[in-house]
């Protein structure tokens, strides 16, 4: 077989999460042959353990620098690997401290991590990492990003991180642990979730939104440009929670939108706009850049993995 009969290979990590799964699956579409790895969660230790930093620190920064050096590793020991994307988030960029309104925010940017998150923003770690996610979850991104660019430098690795933003759509995979249960809370009556998502509206100023379809396309497109280089954000479209409501409450009637959790300080437009620049100059565009477009599949989605009724 010629070189140019045999299939492009990629390896996809994580194969059973939520974003891998599209990934796969679209990758199969376009020809890839593709090989995968699968992620086992391992239950987290006891609440008095999670109160604390140490804790933060073990169950989520550790994990999260050391998986991906190990993936880099193991990328420089096989030594066919053309390049790594590396799937972060863009909360590794826009948990910063910006005052005013109107902040257009890009890949330079990175999150604040110089203060540690107080024991009490860690308790909900054990409901659905409800605290953690909002606290712990960018300074593991920030940190991981940097390790694995300082890796790529020294040993000649071609890395190219892709930062999505809360990512919603349906996927393949049979559960969705964060970003779906948080989105369709309005309509689930969901505190917890809810809270998670007021929490990244207050910490960021926006609720910033992509289609996983999106994500995967940009993953994909990036990994096949040989010019591409560097960190990429990747938005479709930013919005509110008040927005969000009264998308949902137009739309789908047949659901009650909480009304109830929409109490206390919610932003009627974003402060800040979250933007792919950077990945639209190099030719790539998002194709859901509407709520009624993201959220077309999700409804189904949340109702096949028993978030909606």
């Amino acid at each position: 077989m010629s070189t140019d009969d045999r299939k492009k290979t990629a390896c996809v990590t994580g194969g059973n999460g939520y974003i891998a799964s599209v990934l796969i699956k679209m990758l199969l579409e376009k020809g890839y042959a593709v090989k995968t790895t699968m992620t086992w969660r391992r239950t987290p230790t006891s609440k008095p353990e999670t109160n604390s930093i140490a804790s933060w620190q073990k169950e989520v920064i550790e994990p999260a620098v050391r998986g991906t050096l190990n993936v880099m590793r193991s990328c420089v020991k096989a030594g066919t690997v053309k390049r790594v994307i590396l799937t972060s988030s863009a909360a590794s960029v826009i948990r910063t401290q910006l005052q005013g309104d109107g902040h257009v925010l890009g890949e330079e940017s990175w999150s604040d991590v110089s203060t540690s998150p107080p024991p009490s923003l860690v308790s909900g770690y054990t409901r659905g990492h409800a605290s953690v996610q909002v606290q712990a979850y960018p300074v593991s991104k920030v940190l991981l990003e940097k390790a694995a660019s300082g890796f790529a430098e020294e040993h000649g690795v071609s890395l190219v991180t892709v930062c999505p933003v809360i990512t919603v759509g349906a996927a393949p995979a049979p559960s969705a642990r964060t970003s779906v249960p948080n989105c369709l809370s309005l309509l689930s009556g969901d505190e917890a979730e809810f809270g998670v998502l007021r929490a990244m509206e207050m910490a960021t100023g926006t609720v910033a939104l992509v289609h996983v379809d999106d994500v995967c396309r940009g993953e994909v497109f990036l990994a096949e440009q040989e010019a591409a280089a560097g960190r990429y954000l990747c938005c479709g479209l930013n919005t509110t929670i008040l927005e969000l409501a009264r998308f949902l409450s137009e739309k789908y009637p047949q659901y009650t939108v909480k009304t109830n959790l929409l109490s206390g300080d919610l932003l009627e437009k974003p402060r800040v706009h979250v933007s792919s620049g950077k990945l639209v100059k190099e030719g790539f565009d998002c194709k859901y850049k509407m709520l009624d477009g993201m959220y077309d599949d999700m409804i189904d989605y949340g109702k096949a993995l028993g978030i909606l009724p």
